[in-house]
């Protein structure tokens, strides 16, 4: 065999996969064909790489079966990758929720990754496209630009469909189906939700208004930011529940979750307008929208009991039913592939194809927005990287 293993990939599962490997003596090739390593490191978390969450829990990922990524999890926790920004001198801090991001560019957890997997003896070849991955006796062979490759195991790390402009494809799922291993659909998550012309008409006067607020639909809910957008909503919350929400599906919005609206609202009498008395808790251009859609022109002293019942449900419990999402163009990560019941949880290898292993988005594992994916890529690839 040329090498011990070859990893298809060179993001952050990838990389952690062949620095493990590389620890132990193998000989390992990683392959990518974009131009540099770690892209979506580099751009995550606005620059700074919100490299992963405090708050692990396997409640907080999605997948046919959300207890296969514990193994991993616990076996590589966060705080062992904290550890290991420590040990390389790298700054960072918690923002909201347990988040962890660099107190400087996402640049250095990729110069981390790209120095470890140097000093383990990892050879890394970029700028290479990748052909079919066939068996070939007891190991397999990889047609990449540069010839073909041989190798006792091979990792498929090479990410979901999201952002395909940075060259995401389904290459891995494609890898997966031709050794007959089955897929979960995949589709677009942690991504904006799009509606229908007649909600975009009220909506995009709106566009820009950012507050704290509560999204669910169906079980799910989250507490954090909502945006309006010219196409729709979009901040945290909605980027959470978009990985929920199926088509046909209503949303809820709650605008003020917490606040007794009812009373508020019944305390505020006088001659104050509507919007006056939300402008208390909501943007401006919120209160004016939701005056002009309740149909008040009345003041507050001359609003009856029924009206303001019905302002005050369409704060707590705003229903919108969106027609779509932004899709994987804006996607951070992508919901459903390779299905792990074809997996085995320890060594991330297909149980059918001995030394065939699937790590980080590739798989059907998607976590909550906030560090979660990172730490899944981290966890999968070190266990696939103690065993090629």
């Amino acid at each position: 065999m040329d090498w011990d293993a070859i990893i298809l990939g060179a993001g952050a599962a990838g990389m952690m996969a062949a620095i493990e490997a590389g620890r132990r003596g193998r000989r390992v090739l990683v392959v990518d064909h974009a131009k540099a390593p770690g892209e979506k490191i580099r751009i995550s978390g606005g620059g700074r790489c919100n490299f992963t969450n405090l708050q692990i829990a396997p409640e907080r990922f999605l997948s046919q079966n959300p207890r296969f990524a514990l193994s991993a999890l616990k076996r590589f926790t966060q705080w062992d990758f904290i550890a290991r920004m420590d040990a390389a001198g790298i700054a960072w801090h918690e923002k909201t929720l347990g988040q962890l991001f660099c107190d400087g560019p996402a640049t250095q957890v990729v110069a981390m990754l790209v120095r470890d997997m140097e000093r383990a003896g990892v050879t890394l070849w970029l700028g290479c496209a990748l052909g079919e991955v066939r068996r070939s006796g007891a190991g397999f062979t990889v047609e990449t630009v540069r010839g073909v490759q041989s190798a006792g195991a091979v990792v498929v790390a090479t990410g979901g469909k999201s952002i395909p402009k940075m060259g995401a494809t389904g290459y891995g799922y494609r890898v997966a189906e031709s050794f007959g291993l089955p897929l979960v659909e995949t589709r677009p998550a942690l991504v904006p939700l799009t509606f229908a012309e007649q909600e975009l008409a009220w909506m995009r006067p709106l566009a820009g208004v950012s507050l704290p607020g509560r999204v669910s639909c169906g079980k799910a809910g989250f507490d954090e930011a909502l945006l309006f957008t010219h196409r729709g909503l979009s901040g945290p919350a909605v980027l959470q529940i978009s990985s929920y929400w199926r088509e046909g599906e209503a949303i809820h919005l709650d605008l003020l979750p917490g606040l007794d609206v009812a009373a508020e609202l019944r305390a505020a009498r006088g001659k104050l307008a509507l919007r006056s008395v939300l402008g208390r808790w909501l943007p401006e251009r919120l209160a004016r929208h939701l005056e002009e859609a309740a149909g008040v022109t009345q003041t507050m002293a001359e609003l009856p009991s029924a009206v303001l019942d019905r302002v005050t449900a369409g704060i707590r419990d705003w229903r919108l039913v969106p027609v779509g999402s932004e899709g994987y163009r804006t996607a951070e990560v992508t919901l459903g592939g390779v299905d792990t019941r074809a997996l085995d949880g320890r060594t991330m290898a297909a149980k059918a194809v001995p030394g065939l292993h699937f790590i980080g988005e590739v798989v059907d594992v998607t976590g909550w927005l906030g560090g979660y994916n990172f730490q899944w890529a981290w966890s999968s690839g070190w266990a696939a990287g103690q065993v090629i």
